[in-house]
C-alpha cells in the first residue's frame, strides 16, 4: 500500500504543481490585461485548492500512517533532525505544503470577494506567487520525476 500511494503522491504533485501555475498565469493575465474576474478565474481557483487537498490528504496518509521514514523520525527525532532526508520529510516538506496550501486557499477566498477586478487580480496573485514560491522549496526534487508503482 506504502509504494501505490507513494508513486500516486509523487504523480500528483505535477497535476498540482500544473495546476498552481495555470492558476497563477490566469490571474498574472488578469492583472496585465486589465480585464474582468471571469468564472474560469474563479474555477482555476477553485481546481487548485481541490488539487491542492487532494495532494495533502495523500501526504498525510504517507506521514502518520505509511512511510517508514517518518516513522523513524517520530522515534528519535533529536538523532533524525541530524539527516537531511529525515529532517526534509519529518519536518520541512510537510511545514512548506502546509503553507502552500494556506496561501492558495487564501488567494482563492479573495477570487470570491465582491471587490474591483484589479484588486482581486493582484491579491490572488500575490497568494498564488507565495504558493508557487513554497511549493517549489518543498517538493522533494530528488524524488524520480515520475514514480514506480
Amino acid at each position: 500500500m506504502y509504494n501505490f500511494i507513494l508513486g500516486f503522491h509523487n504523480l500528483f504533485r505535477w497535476v498540482a504543481a500544473i495546476l498552481l501555475v495555470y492558476a497563477l498565469f490566469r490571474v498574472c493575465k488578469g492583472v496585465f490585461a486589465k480585464s474582468s474576474w471571469s468564472e474560469a478565474d474563479k474555477k482555476a481557483g477553485l481546481f487548485l485548492t481541490i488539487g491542492l487537498d487532494i495532494q495533502f490528504l495523500l501526504g498525510l496518509l504517507l506521514y502518520f500512517v505509511y512511510s517508514p521514514i517518518t516513522k523513524i523520525f517520530f522515534n528519535n527525532m533529536g538523532d533524525a533532525m541530524n539527516s537531511t532526508e529525515l529532517r526534509f520529510y519529518g519536518i520541512e516538506h510537510i511545514f512548506y505544503m502546509l503553507l502552500t496550501i494556506v496561501f492558495a486557499h487564501i488567494g482563492s477566498a479573495i477570487g470570491k470577494k465582491d471587490i474591483a477586478d484589479s484588486k482581486k487580480f493582484k491579491r490572488v496573485a500575490l497568494w498564488f506567487s507565495l504558493a508557487l514560491v513554497t511549493i517549489l522549496l518543498g517538493m522533494p526534487w530528488a524524488r524520480p520525476f515520475l514514480p514506480t508503482f
